[in-house]
Protein backbone atom coordinates (compact mmCIF):
# COMPACT_ATOMS: atom_id res chain seq x y z
CA UNK A 1 0.00 0.00 0.00
CA UNK A 2 1.12 3.58 -0.90
CA UNK A 3 3.35 4.66 2.19
CA UNK A 4 1.45 7.37 4.62
CA UNK A 5 -2.33 6.02 3.18
CA UNK A 6 -3.24 5.83 6.82
CA UNK A 7 -1.02 8.02 9.18
CA UNK A 8 1.46 9.97 8.36
CA UNK A 9 3.85 12.20 11.28
CA UNK A 10 2.91 15.53 13.06
CA UNK A 11 -0.94 13.52 12.02
CA UNK A 12 -3.48 14.40 14.70
CA UNK A 13 -4.66 10.77 15.95
CA UNK A 14 -6.78 11.03 18.68
CA UNK A 15 -7.55 14.79 20.59
CA UNK A 16 -7.52 14.99 24.28
CA UNK A 17 -10.47 14.19 26.16
CA UNK A 18 -11.67 11.48 23.69
CA UNK A 19 -12.93 8.01 25.09
CA UNK A 20 -11.23 5.44 23.90
CA UNK A 21 -13.23 2.71 21.56
CA UNK A 22 -11.61 -0.34 20.44
CA UNK A 23 -10.56 0.98 17.29
CA UNK A 24 -8.78 3.97 19.19
CA UNK A 25 -6.94 1.62 20.34
CA UNK A 26 -5.58 0.18 16.98
CA UNK A 27 -4.93 3.44 15.85
CA UNK A 28 -2.30 4.26 18.80
CA UNK A 29 -0.65 1.16 18.27
CA UNK A 30 -0.02 1.86 13.98
CA UNK A 31 0.85 5.38 15.16
CA UNK A 32 4.09 3.64 16.85
CA UNK A 33 2.49 3.76 20.65
CA UNK A 34 3.24 1.18 23.00
CA UNK A 35 1.27 3.16 26.04
CA UNK A 36 -0.51 6.35 25.98
CA UNK A 37 -1.74 8.70 28.78
CA UNK A 38 -5.17 8.48 30.03
CA UNK A 39 -7.29 9.71 33.25
CA UNK A 40 -7.84 7.53 35.95
CA UNK A 41 -11.22 6.48 37.19
CA UNK A 42 -12.44 8.62 39.64
CA UNK A 43 -13.18 6.77 42.51
CA UNK A 44 -16.83 7.27 43.96
CA UNK A 45 -17.61 6.24 47.88
CA UNK A 46 -21.48 5.56 48.15
CA UNK A 47 -22.19 5.60 51.67
CA UNK A 48 -25.82 4.84 52.72
CA UNK A 49 -26.83 6.21 56.15
CA UNK A 50 -30.09 5.65 57.84
CA UNK A 51 -31.69 3.25 61.00
CA UNK A 52 -34.59 2.25 59.00
CA UNK A 53 -32.49 1.25 56.10
CA UNK A 54 -32.19 -2.83 55.45
CA UNK A 55 -29.65 -4.38 53.02
CA UNK A 56 -31.61 -5.64 49.68
CA UNK A 57 -32.87 -9.70 50.34
CA UNK A 58 -33.46 -8.64 54.40
CA UNK A 59 -37.08 -9.86 55.63
CA UNK A 60 -38.87 -6.76 55.76
CA UNK A 61 -40.69 -5.49 58.45
CA UNK A 62 -43.30 -2.53 58.85
CA UNK A 63 -41.62 0.66 58.95
CA UNK A 64 -37.91 -1.16 56.82
CA UNK A 65 -37.05 0.53 53.97
CA UNK A 66 -35.14 -1.68 51.53
CA UNK A 67 -31.69 0.54 50.76
CA UNK A 68 -31.13 0.40 47.13
CA UNK A 69 -30.14 4.03 46.31
CA UNK A 70 -26.59 2.53 46.10
CA UNK A 71 -27.57 0.50 43.86
CA UNK A 72 -28.39 2.99 41.50
CA UNK A 73 -26.16 5.44 41.98
CA UNK A 74 -23.52 2.92 41.78
CA UNK A 75 -24.51 1.98 38.05
CA UNK A 76 -25.02 5.86 37.06
CA UNK A 77 -21.33 6.35 38.20
CA UNK A 78 -19.91 3.49 36.13
CA UNK A 79 -22.10 4.78 33.09
CA UNK A 80 -20.17 8.14 33.70
CA UNK A 81 -16.74 6.41 33.31
CA UNK A 82 -16.50 6.09 37.11
CA UNK A 83 -15.21 3.34 39.66
CA UNK A 84 -17.99 3.02 42.63
CA UNK A 85 -17.73 1.71 46.26
CA UNK A 86 -21.07 0.92 48.12
CA UNK A 87 -20.44 0.92 51.22
CA UNK A 88 -22.44 -1.17 53.88
CA UNK A 89 -25.35 0.86 55.72
CA UNK A 90 -24.53 3.36 58.31
CA UNK A 91 -27.44 3.74 61.21
CA UNK A 92 -28.29 7.46 62.66
CA UNK A 93 -25.48 7.92 64.69
CA UNK A 94 -23.53 11.25 64.06
CA UNK A 95 -20.30 10.16 65.21
CA UNK A 96 -20.72 6.83 62.82
CA UNK A 97 -21.50 8.49 60.06
CA UNK A 98 -18.18 10.83 60.78
CA UNK A 99 -16.34 7.55 61.36
CA UNK A 100 -17.38 6.55 58.27
CA UNK A 101 -16.47 9.28 56.16
CA UNK A 102 -13.06 9.78 57.33
CA UNK A 103 -12.62 5.81 56.14
CA UNK A 104 -14.15 6.90 53.16
CA UNK A 105 -12.18 9.99 52.29
CA UNK A 106 -8.75 7.76 52.38
CA UNK A 107 -8.55 6.46 49.28
CA UNK A 108 -11.73 7.80 47.60
CA UNK A 109 -11.84 11.19 44.97
CA UNK A 110 -15.69 11.68 45.90
CA UNK A 111 -18.01 10.98 48.54
CA UNK A 112 -21.44 10.47 47.88
CA UNK A 113 -23.51 10.47 51.35
CA UNK A 114 -26.89 9.24 51.14
CA UNK A 115 -29.99 10.48 53.10
CA UNK A 116 -29.67 12.54 55.82
CA UNK A 117 -29.58 16.07 54.00
CA UNK A 118 -32.88 17.58 55.09
CA UNK A 119 -32.68 19.30 58.22
CA UNK A 120 -35.18 16.83 60.67
CA UNK A 121 -33.63 15.65 64.44
CA UNK A 122 -31.94 12.57 62.61
CA UNK A 123 -30.97 14.30 59.14
CA UNK A 124 -27.10 14.43 60.01
CA UNK A 125 -24.95 15.12 56.87
CA UNK A 126 -25.02 18.91 56.91
CA UNK A 127 -23.34 18.31 60.39
CA UNK A 128 -20.97 15.55 59.87
CA UNK A 129 -19.72 17.86 56.47
CA UNK A 130 -19.26 21.19 58.77
CA UNK A 131 -17.23 18.91 61.62
CA UNK A 132 -14.47 17.13 58.96
CA UNK A 133 -14.33 19.93 56.49
CA UNK A 134 -16.49 23.10 54.94
CA UNK A 135 -19.90 22.93 54.10
CA UNK A 136 -20.77 25.07 51.07
CA UNK A 137 -23.91 24.33 50.08
CA UNK A 138 -26.98 23.18 52.29
CA UNK A 139 -30.11 23.53 49.47
CA UNK A 140 -30.60 24.18 46.02
CA UNK A 141 -32.99 25.74 43.98
CA UNK A 142 -33.82 22.39 42.33
CA UNK A 143 -36.56 19.69 42.70
CA UNK A 144 -37.09 17.29 43.51
CA UNK A 145 -33.78 17.20 45.40
CA UNK A 146 -33.81 20.46 46.59
CA UNK A 147 -31.93 19.48 49.86
CA UNK A 148 -28.55 18.76 48.19
CA UNK A 149 -25.70 19.14 50.06
CA UNK A 150 -22.11 20.13 48.47
CA UNK A 151 -18.97 20.67 50.63
CA UNK A 152 -15.05 19.45 50.73
CA UNK A 153 -13.16 17.33 53.74
CA UNK A 154 -9.58 16.65 54.21
CA UNK A 155 -7.55 13.85 54.55
CA UNK A 156 -5.36 15.48 57.06
CA UNK A 157 -5.22 17.56 60.16
CA UNK A 158 -3.62 20.46 58.59
CA UNK A 159 -5.51 20.30 55.60
CA UNK A 160 -9.39 20.13 57.63
CA UNK A 161 -7.80 23.52 59.64
CA UNK A 162 -7.25 25.50 56.25
CA UNK A 163 -10.99 24.53 55.46
CA UNK A 164 -12.26 25.33 59.06
CA UNK A 165 -10.93 28.75 58.35
CA UNK A 166 -12.11 28.99 55.09
CA UNK A 167 -8.48 29.28 53.11
CA UNK A 168 -8.55 26.84 50.50
CA UNK A 169 -7.98 29.14 48.01
CA UNK A 170 -4.50 30.22 49.53
CA UNK A 171 -3.64 26.41 49.82
CA UNK A 172 -0.51 25.19 47.68
CA UNK A 173 -1.48 22.64 44.62
CA UNK A 174 -0.21 20.03 47.05
CA UNK A 175 -2.40 20.44 49.93
CA UNK A 176 -5.45 21.42 47.53
CA UNK A 177 -5.06 17.17 46.63
CA UNK A 178 -6.16 16.92 49.66
CA UNK A 179 -9.59 17.65 49.52
CA UNK A 180 -12.08 15.58 48.51
CA UNK A 181 -15.46 16.94 47.45
CA UNK A 182 -18.35 15.21 49.15
CA UNK A 183 -22.04 15.35 47.95
CA UNK A 184 -24.99 14.81 50.57
CA UNK A 185 -27.70 13.02 48.14
CA UNK A 186 -31.30 13.14 49.41
CA UNK A 187 -32.82 10.25 50.50
CA UNK A 188 -35.93 9.87 47.81
CA UNK A 189 -34.73 7.71 44.67
CA UNK A 190 -35.96 10.19 42.35
CA UNK A 191 -34.31 13.01 44.15
CA UNK A 192 -31.00 10.97 44.61
CA UNK A 193 -30.79 9.85 40.91
CA UNK A 194 -31.86 13.62 39.37
CA UNK A 195 -28.81 15.07 42.06
CA UNK A 196 -25.99 12.29 40.61
CA UNK A 197 -26.81 13.42 37.15
CA UNK A 198 -26.86 17.43 37.95
CA UNK A 199 -24.37 17.88 40.61
CA UNK A 200 -21.85 14.52 39.75
CA UNK A 201 -21.88 13.89 36.16
CA UNK A 202 -20.02 17.21 35.81
CA UNK A 203 -17.65 16.38 37.85
CA UNK A 204 -16.73 12.96 36.67
CA UNK A 205 -16.36 15.03 33.02
CA UNK A 206 -14.02 17.40 34.09
CA UNK A 207 -11.57 14.82 36.22
CA UNK A 208 -11.77 12.33 32.91
CA UNK A 209 -11.09 15.51 30.36
CA UNK A 210 -14.13 14.72 28.24
CA UNK A 211 -17.29 17.11 27.53
CA UNK A 212 -20.16 16.85 29.91
CA UNK A 213 -22.72 14.52 28.62
CA UNK A 214 -25.74 16.06 26.86
CA UNK A 215 -28.91 14.39 26.03
CA UNK A 216 -30.55 14.89 23.00
CA UNK A 217 -33.51 17.52 22.61
CA UNK A 218 -37.01 17.50 21.18
CA UNK A 219 -39.82 20.40 21.15
CA UNK A 220 -42.80 18.42 22.02
CA UNK A 221 -46.58 19.40 23.26
CA UNK A 222 -47.75 18.73 26.92
CA UNK A 223 -50.91 16.90 27.00
CA UNK A 224 -52.02 18.73 30.36
CA UNK A 225 -51.57 21.77 32.52
CA UNK A 226 -48.91 21.23 35.24
CA UNK A 227 -47.86 23.87 37.79
CA UNK A 228 -44.34 23.68 39.28
CA UNK A 229 -42.56 25.56 42.42
CA UNK A 230 -42.07 29.43 41.44
CA UNK A 231 -38.22 29.49 43.17
CA UNK A 232 -36.99 26.19 41.60
CA UNK A 233 -36.02 24.50 38.68
CA UNK A 234 -38.32 22.11 38.28
CA UNK A 235 -37.14 18.64 36.64
CA UNK A 236 -40.51 16.88 35.35
CA UNK A 237 -40.48 13.63 33.93
CA UNK A 238 -42.37 12.71 30.66
CA UNK A 239 -43.68 10.03 28.83
CA UNK A 240 -42.99 11.06 25.03
CA UNK A 241 -44.52 9.29 21.89
CA UNK A 242 -45.63 10.46 18.11
CA UNK A 243 -49.60 10.98 17.97
CA UNK A 244 -50.24 12.06 14.14
CA UNK A 245 -47.49 14.67 12.90
CA UNK A 246 -47.35 16.07 16.90
CA UNK A 247 -43.87 14.51 18.97
CA UNK A 248 -46.33 14.43 22.47
CA UNK A 249 -44.97 15.05 25.85
CA UNK A 250 -47.41 13.13 28.59
CA UNK A 251 -46.22 13.89 32.48
CA UNK A 252 -45.54 11.17 35.07
CA UNK A 253 -46.04 11.38 37.99
CA UNK A 254 -43.93 13.40 40.44
CA UNK A 255 -43.20 12.16 43.92
CA UNK A 256 -40.00 12.26 44.84
CA UNK A 257 -39.93 8.73 45.72
CA UNK A 258 -41.73 7.06 42.69
CA UNK A 259 -38.61 5.53 40.67
CA UNK A 260 -40.36 3.64 38.78
CA UNK A 261 -41.40 7.35 36.93
CA UNK A 262 -37.76 7.44 36.20
CA UNK A 263 -37.93 3.93 34.79
CA UNK A 264 -41.60 4.85 32.91
CA UNK A 265 -39.90 8.21 31.63
CA UNK A 266 -38.57 9.07 28.00
CA UNK A 267 -37.05 12.22 28.71
CA UNK A 268 -37.30 15.23 30.97
CA UNK A 269 -38.56 18.66 30.90
CA UNK A 270 -36.99 21.25 32.77
CA UNK A 271 -39.14 24.68 34.05
CA UNK A 272 -37.23 26.91 34.81
CA UNK A 273 -37.40 28.79 38.24
CA UNK A 274 -39.81 31.92 37.70
CA UNK A 275 -42.46 30.11 35.71
CA UNK A 276 -45.11 28.86 37.55
CA UNK A 277 -46.51 25.79 35.55
CA UNK A 278 -47.24 25.22 31.67
CA UNK A 279 -50.72 25.17 29.81
CA UNK A 280 -51.80 22.55 28.05
CA UNK A 281 -50.73 22.14 24.34
CA UNK A 282 -48.13 24.25 25.28
CA UNK A 283 -44.85 23.75 22.86
CA UNK A 284 -41.67 22.27 25.75
CA UNK A 285 -37.79 21.43 25.35
CA UNK A 286 -37.82 17.58 26.29
CA UNK A 287 -33.87 16.23 27.24
CA UNK A 288 -34.90 12.93 25.54
CA UNK A 289 -33.69 9.39 26.87
CA UNK A 290 -34.48 7.54 24.22
CA UNK A 291 -34.01 7.64 20.24
CA UNK A 292 -36.20 8.98 18.00
CA UNK A 293 -36.77 5.73 16.30
CA UNK A 294 -37.73 4.51 19.47
CA UNK A 295 -40.34 7.18 20.10
CA UNK A 296 -41.77 6.16 16.07
CA UNK A 297 -42.23 2.63 17.59
CA UNK A 298 -44.28 3.94 20.66
CA UNK A 299 -48.11 3.46 21.15
CA UNK A 300 -49.73 5.86 23.44
CA UNK A 301 -52.80 4.81 25.96
CA UNK A 302 -54.72 7.38 27.76
CA UNK A 303 -57.54 6.46 29.73
CA UNK A 304 -58.60 3.93 32.69
CA UNK A 305 -56.22 1.89 34.27
CA UNK A 306 -55.93 -2.18 34.47
CA UNK A 307 -53.28 -4.06 35.10
CA UNK A 308 -52.97 -6.42 31.92
CA UNK A 309 -51.66 -3.07 30.01
CA UNK A 310 -48.85 -3.99 31.71
CA UNK A 311 -48.94 -7.44 30.26
CA UNK A 312 -49.71 -6.15 26.89
CA UNK A 313 -47.05 -3.79 26.85
CA UNK A 314 -44.49 -7.33 27.22
CA UNK A 315 -45.83 -8.47 24.43
CA UNK A 316 -45.84 -5.95 22.32
CA UNK A 317 -41.92 -5.03 23.16
CA UNK A 318 -41.48 -8.59 21.74
CA UNK A 319 -43.22 -7.13 18.77
CA UNK A 320 -41.25 -4.19 18.31
CA UNK A 321 -43.39 -1.73 19.57
CA UNK A 322 -43.13 0.17 23.22
CA UNK A 323 -46.60 0.53 24.67
CA UNK A 324 -46.47 3.91 26.98
CA UNK A 325 -49.80 4.27 29.28
CA UNK A 326 -51.07 7.00 31.21
CA UNK A 327 -54.26 6.46 33.49
CA UNK A 328 -56.57 9.33 33.86
CA UNK A 329 -59.69 7.59 33.50
CA UNK A 330 -62.17 6.40 31.15
CA UNK A 331 -63.22 10.04 30.65
CA UNK A 332 -60.12 11.70 30.38
CA UNK A 333 -59.19 8.86 27.85
CA UNK A 334 -61.48 9.80 25.33
CA UNK A 335 -60.75 13.83 25.76
CA UNK A 336 -56.96 12.55 25.33
CA UNK A 337 -58.15 11.10 22.09
CA UNK A 338 -60.30 14.52 21.05
CA UNK A 339 -57.71 16.36 21.56
CA UNK A 340 -55.55 13.80 19.16
CA UNK A 341 -53.12 12.99 22.45
CA UNK A 342 -53.19 9.55 22.36
CA UNK A 343 -53.28 6.68 19.75
CA UNK A 344 -56.23 4.75 21.96
CA UNK A 345 -57.94 4.92 25.27
CA UNK A 346 -59.15 1.58 27.52
CA UNK A 347 -62.66 2.72 29.00
CA UNK A 348 -65.38 0.94 30.48
CA UNK A 349 -68.11 3.76 30.93
CA UNK A 350 -71.43 2.33 32.16
CA UNK A 351 -74.17 4.09 30.11
CA UNK A 352 -77.07 4.03 33.00
CA UNK A 353 -80.08 4.63 30.63
CA UNK A 354 -79.04 2.01 28.46
CA UNK A 355 -76.78 -0.70 30.36
CA UNK A 356 -74.55 -0.48 27.57
CA UNK A 357 -70.46 0.37 27.99
CA UNK A 358 -69.16 3.20 26.32
CA UNK A 359 -71.01 3.73 22.81
CA UNK A 360 -73.31 6.86 24.39
CA UNK A 361 -69.75 8.59 25.65
CA UNK A 362 -67.57 8.50 22.31
CA UNK A 363 -70.70 10.17 20.59
CA UNK A 364 -70.68 12.66 24.01
CA UNK A 365 -66.86 13.41 23.69
CA UNK A 366 -65.82 12.50 20.42
CA UNK A 367 -67.91 13.81 17.65
CA UNK A 368 -66.68 13.93 14.04
CA UNK A 369 -63.84 11.68 14.88
CA UNK A 370 -64.38 8.07 13.30
CA UNK A 371 -63.57 5.40 15.78
CA UNK A 372 -63.73 1.40 16.28
CA UNK A 373 -64.63 -0.02 19.30
CA UNK A 374 -62.98 -3.37 20.67
CA UNK A 375 -63.51 -5.53 23.31
CA UNK A 376 -60.57 -6.26 25.61
CA UNK A 377 -61.77 -8.79 28.31
CA UNK A 378 -64.67 -8.88 31.05
CA UNK A 379 -63.73 -8.14 34.33
CA UNK A 380 -65.38 -8.59 37.57
CA UNK A 381 -65.43 -5.56 40.04
CA UNK A 382 -65.59 -6.00 43.85
CA UNK A 383 -64.79 -4.59 47.14
CA UNK A 384 -60.91 -4.95 48.04
CA UNK A 385 -60.87 -5.99 52.14
CA UNK A 386 -58.02 -7.04 54.29
CA UNK A 387 -57.32 -10.65 54.23
CA UNK A 388 -60.44 -12.47 56.49
CA UNK A 389 -62.48 -9.11 55.81
CA UNK A 390 -62.03 -7.63 59.70
CA UNK A 391 -65.25 -5.13 58.60
CA UNK A 392 -67.18 -7.23 57.80
CA UNK A 393 -67.91 -5.82 54.31
CA UNK A 394 -70.27 -8.09 51.75
CA UNK A 395 -72.23 -5.21 50.02
CA UNK A 396 -72.30 -1.48 48.88
CA UNK A 397 -74.78 -1.10 51.79
CA UNK A 398 -72.16 -1.88 54.61
CA UNK A 399 -70.34 1.28 53.40
CA UNK A 400 -72.92 3.88 54.70
CA UNK A 401 -71.96 5.06 58.43
CA UNK A 402 -68.79 5.54 60.42
CA UNK A 403 -67.59 2.21 60.60
CA UNK A 404 -66.17 1.37 57.52
CA UNK A 405 -63.50 3.55 56.04
CA UNK A 406 -63.67 3.53 51.76
CA UNK A 407 -61.34 4.87 49.78
CA UNK A 408 -62.84 6.20 46.02
CA UNK A 409 -61.49 6.21 42.15
CA UNK A 410 -61.32 10.20 40.75
CA UNK A 411 -63.46 11.30 39.23
CA UNK A 412 -64.12 10.57 35.33
CA UNK A 413 -63.27 6.87 36.21
CA UNK A 414 -65.05 4.40 34.79
CA UNK A 415 -65.39 2.52 38.34
CA UNK A 416 -66.41 5.66 40.01
CA UNK A 417 -69.26 5.93 37.35
CA UNK A 418 -70.07 1.64 38.22
CA UNK A 419 -70.33 2.78 42.10
CA UNK A 420 -72.33 5.75 41.68
CA UNK A 421 -74.90 3.79 39.22
CA UNK A 422 -75.42 0.90 41.96
CA UNK A 423 -75.11 3.50 44.96
CA UNK A 424 -78.08 5.69 43.10
CA UNK A 425 -80.44 2.16 42.63
CA UNK A 426 -79.78 1.16 46.31
CA UNK A 427 -81.01 4.53 47.47
CA UNK A 428 -77.10 5.29 49.44
CA UNK A 429 -76.15 8.57 49.61
CA UNK A 430 -72.59 9.39 48.72
CA UNK A 431 -72.50 11.68 52.15
CA UNK A 432 -73.20 8.80 54.25
CA UNK A 433 -69.93 6.60 53.26
CA UNK A 434 -66.57 7.83 54.71
CA UNK A 435 -64.04 8.64 52.51
CA UNK A 436 -66.39 8.51 49.73
CA UNK A 437 -64.46 11.86 48.71
CA UNK A 438 -60.76 10.27 48.94
CA UNK A 439 -59.70 9.12 45.55
CA UNK A 440 -56.99 6.98 44.23
CA UNK A 441 -56.23 6.59 40.39
CA UNK A 442 -55.66 3.35 39.64
CA UNK A 443 -56.95 0.08 41.12
CA UNK A 444 -53.35 -1.09 42.42
CA UNK A 445 -53.49 2.61 44.10
CA UNK A 446 -56.86 1.29 45.62
CA UNK A 447 -55.20 -2.04 46.72
CA UNK A 448 -52.71 -0.30 48.28
CA UNK A 449 -54.37 2.28 50.57
CA UNK A 450 -56.36 -1.06 51.99
CA UNK A 451 -53.58 -3.24 52.24
CA UNK A 452 -51.63 -0.45 54.37
CA UNK A 453 -54.79 0.30 56.50
CA UNK A 454 -55.45 3.69 55.27
CA UNK A 455 -58.87 2.30 54.19
CA UNK A 456 -60.92 -0.79 55.31
CA UNK A 457 -62.23 -1.35 51.47
CA UNK A 458 -62.06 0.46 47.96
CA UNK A 459 -64.13 -0.76 44.77
CA UNK A 460 -61.42 -2.47 42.44
CA UNK A 461 -60.98 -5.50 40.00
CA UNK A 462 -59.68 -8.89 41.81
CA UNK A 463 -56.36 -9.20 39.98
CA UNK A 464 -55.56 -6.28 42.11
CA UNK A 465 -56.43 -7.67 45.46
CA UNK A 466 -54.49 -10.77 44.20
CA UNK A 467 -51.49 -9.04 43.81
CA UNK A 468 -51.55 -7.25 47.38
CA UNK A 469 -52.77 -10.27 49.22
CA UNK A 470 -56.60 -9.07 49.78
CA UNK A 471 -59.59 -10.70 50.11
CA UNK A 472 -62.18 -9.79 47.66
CA UNK A 473 -65.99 -9.65 47.36
CA UNK A 474 -67.08 -9.94 43.74
CA UNK A 475 -70.09 -7.57 42.55
CA UNK A 476 -70.44 -6.62 39.60
CA UNK A 477 -69.71 -8.06 35.46
CA UNK A 478 -68.33 -4.98 33.20
CA UNK A 479 -66.47 -4.71 29.29
CA UNK A 480 -63.52 -3.43 29.30
CA UNK A 481 -63.03 -1.81 25.74
CA UNK A 482 -60.09 -0.45 23.61
CA UNK A 483 -61.52 2.88 21.71
CA UNK A 484 -59.44 3.53 19.24
CA UNK A 485 -59.52 6.38 16.25
CA UNK A 486 -59.95 4.53 12.67
CA UNK A 487 -56.67 6.06 11.33
CA UNK A 488 -54.80 4.46 13.71
CA UNK A 489 -56.93 1.73 13.76
CA UNK A 490 -55.78 0.55 10.46
CA UNK A 491 -52.21 1.91 10.43
CA UNK A 492 -49.03 -0.53 10.64
CA UNK A 493 -47.98 1.11 13.77
CA UNK A 494 -50.96 -0.47 15.81
CA UNK A 495 -51.04 -3.93 13.34
CA UNK A 496 -48.98 -5.78 16.79
CA UNK A 497 -51.52 -4.64 19.01
CA UNK A 498 -53.83 -6.88 17.00
CA UNK A 499 -51.85 -9.61 16.71
CA UNK A 500 -51.25 -9.87 20.38
CA UNK A 501 -54.83 -9.78 21.04
CA UNK A 502 -55.31 -13.00 18.92
CA UNK A 503 -52.18 -14.63 20.37
CA UNK A 504 -53.25 -17.60 22.87
CA UNK A 505 -50.27 -16.93 24.71
CA UNK A 506 -51.36 -13.83 25.67
CA UNK A 507 -54.70 -15.28 25.93
CA UNK A 508 -53.70 -17.26 28.05
CA UNK A 509 -51.86 -15.41 30.53
CA UNK A 510 -54.60 -13.05 30.91
CA UNK A 511 -57.29 -15.99 31.18
CA UNK A 512 -55.41 -17.54 34.56
CA UNK A 513 -55.53 -14.14 36.47
CA UNK A 514 -58.44 -13.53 38.49
CA UNK A 515 -61.58 -12.02 37.22
CA UNK A 516 -60.95 -12.10 33.64
CA UNK A 517 -63.35 -12.88 30.87
CA UNK A 518 -61.32 -13.08 27.37
CA UNK A 519 -63.66 -14.80 25.07
CA UNK A 520 -64.15 -11.14 23.26
CA UNK A 521 -61.56 -10.22 23.34
CA UNK A 522 -60.19 -8.51 19.85
CA UNK A 523 -64.20 -8.53 18.63
CA UNK A 524 -64.93 -5.24 16.89
CA UNK A 525 -68.05 -4.44 19.32
CA UNK A 526 -68.75 -1.10 16.74
CA UNK A 527 -67.79 1.67 14.53
CA UNK A 528 -68.68 5.25 15.63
Amino acid sequence: RPLGEDIVATQLVLPAGQVLRPVDLGAIAAAGHASVSVACRPRVAILPTGTELVPIGAELKRGDILEYNSLVLAAQVKAMGGEATRFSITPDNFDAICARVQEAAGDHDLILLNAGSSAGAEDFSAGVVQKLGSLLVHGVAVRPGHPVILGVIARSAATKQSLVDDKIASLPSVARNDIIPIVGVPGYPVSAALTVEIFVEPLIARWLGRTRAELPTETALLTRKVTSPAGDDDYMRVAVGKVGKRLLAAPISRGAGVITSLVRADGIVILPRGVQGAEAGEPVTVNLYRSASELNKTIFCIGSHDVILDLLAQFLSERGRRFSSANVGSQGGLVALRRGEAHLAGSHLLDPETGDYNLSYIRQYLPGVPVKVFAFVGREQGLLVRRGNPKGVRSLGDLAGERVKFINRQRGAGTRVLLDFHLNLKGIAAGTIRGYDDEEYTHLGVAAAVASGRADTGLGIAAAAQALDLDFVPLFQERYDLVIPKVYAESDLLAPLFDVMENPEFRLAVSVLPGYDISLMGTLIAEV
